[in-house]
């Protein structure tokens, strides 16, 4: 109720006077605390409660403010750790597709160096059949040279007489004929 009221009341007398006095209510002085009080409640209201709420209320929202960028920045670390993932992910498999390469790369080489090889040594085969070859023509015609020689120095040895290079030509070319069948 309003202590103007009550004033009011107990001036009149009644019921409320009586129950004042019975508590030993001194109406001046309760007058006195009542505005006393009024006034020390609008100071703390002024400078005590509207500074502290507003130091809770910025309080409340730089924390609304720090969880935000908490989530932000948990988003954000979450989408970084997307992005080294699939980097991770391209990579590897750049460096397998690379691997790759190098190793069908590698085995090109090694087919084209083993084919080159391979004609390298066919050829030397080659060259030494041929070789060969020549060498064997060369010892023949000098084994038929030697032989006819020997044939003829026999017959010249048996006969007991010198043959003209007629015959020594003629000599050689039986015996040619009968050493190639």
């Amino acid at each position: 109720m309003n202590p103007l009221i009550l004033l009011a009341a107990a001036e009149n007398g009644g019921q409320i006077q009586q129950i004042a006095q019975t508590f030993g209510v001194d109406w001046p002085h309760l007058a006195a605390q009542i505005v006393s009080f009024s006034i020390v409640c609008f100071l703390l209201q002024r400078f005590a409660y509207k500074p502290v709420l507003k130091m809770l209320e910025d309080r409340r929202r730089q924390i609304e403010e720090g969880i935000a960028n908490t989530k932000k920045i948990a988003d954000n670390l979450a989408q970084a750790e997307a992005r080294r993932q699939e980097m991770l992910t391209q990579t590897n498999e750049q460096i397998t597709k690379l691997i790759e390469e190098a190793r069908a790369s590698a085995a090109r080489v090694k087919d084209e160096e083993t084919q080159k090889a391979i004609a390298a040594a066919e050829q030397i085969l080659s060259k030494a059949r041929e070789a060969a070859q020549q060498d064997y023509s060369r010892m023949l015609a000098d084994l038929k040279r030697e032989l006819g020689r020997l044939v003829v120095q026999a017959t010249t040895t048996v006969t007991g007489k010198i043959l003209t290079p007629e015959d020594q030509r003629r000599l050689d070319e039986e015996t040619a004929a009968q050493i190639a069948a």
